[in-house]
């Protein structure tokens, strides 16, 4: 890929923001790759507007450090929630999981073919049956049990891992503990959940039976932001598949593992490739 410089935004609607920016952009010889934008009109009056701009990191004839310190400035006059990320650093992704592999065996598999251009650092479980397929892939495996004796400490081991080897983003590839809520805190939209449900259905443990027992025609998967809200975090992608009154409860999880996984992936392209924005409990994802 072009090394790039990538800039995400939002702030209060306004008239010219895109020409603020891009001709800041432009003053300082960038070459735009590929831009997005989107106003979210709050009631019918000026509400939100985000944005996404790629730009050649070598047609400036500066760094990203005083990138970020020439633009400074204008985001401060608009008010702006921004960053701007370096395509040439890859991003560093700490998996957790429990008994179940199928999210891990396709991350990973995408993660050796390049597809996913990441660092993993590390396999978090609270059960120590996936230990030989990470180590396998020369990927360090931490064991650390949870119960309802040991959670803070067990947590408070996650964090100190996550931290030590720098982790950029948490993905909970079906671990099946809910996140405590200072651990939440700590890691704002940095910590991605799949859930194996078509959210707001279904909260919780086994939705594939509660969705049996409503005799449901669609099933779905749910990748979304852990927040200390069980489920309800914001959602970054979706999808499902139909069944019909023939399929059984193993049938539904069996689909349902093939829904779960390309969510989760695409979910996590999206946000490493900086196209997730967040504001309150939605979000705007620039595909």
């Amino acid at each position: 890929m072009e090394h790039s410089y990538t800039l995400t935004a939002s702030c209060p609607d306004r008239v010219g923001i895109i020409a603020r920016v891009a001709s800041f952009i432009a003053e300082h010889g960038g070459w735009i790759l590929e831009s997005s934008y989107h106003s979210d009109a709050d009631n019918g009056c000026a509400g939100r507007y985000y944005m996404r701009v790629q730009m050649k990191a070598d047609s400036l004839a500066f760094r990203l450090s005083e990138l970020r310190q020439r633009f400074a400035p204008i985001a401060e006059e608009l008010q702006m929630t921004w960053r701007v990320t370096d395509s040439a650093v890859r991003k560093r992704v700490v998996v957790l999981v429990s008994k179940q592999g199928h999210c891990l065996y396709d991350l990973l598999a995408r993660w050796q073919s390049k597809e996913l251009d990441v660092e993993i650092p590390c396999v978090i479980s609270n059960h120590d049956a996936l230990r030989g397929f990470v180590e396998w892939h020369g990927i360090p495996f931490h064991h650390i049990p949870v119960s309802g004796d040991n959670k803070a400490e067990a947590f408070a081991e996650v964090q100190r891992i996550f931290e030590e080897v720098h982790g950029d983003v948490m993905v909970l590839a079906r671990y099946m503990q809910i996140i405590p809520p200072d651990l939440c805190a700590a890691y704002p939209v940095r910590i991605i959940n799949i859930h194996h449900s078509f959210l707001p259905s279904f909260v919780g443990a086994r939705p594939y039976h509660q969705a049996y027992e409503r005799g449901v025609k669609l099933i779905g998967a749910t990748c979304h932001y852990v927040t200390a809200d069980l489920d309800q975090g914001p959602i970054i992608e979706q999808d499902v598949i139909r069944i019909d009154h023939s399929d059984s409860v193993d049938d539904l999880v069996r689909y349902g593992k093939d829904i779960e996984k390309t969510v989760l992936a695409r979910g996590l392209r999206f946000h490493l490739d900086d196209r997730v924005l967040q504001h309150g409990c939605k979000t705007v994802v620039f595909r």
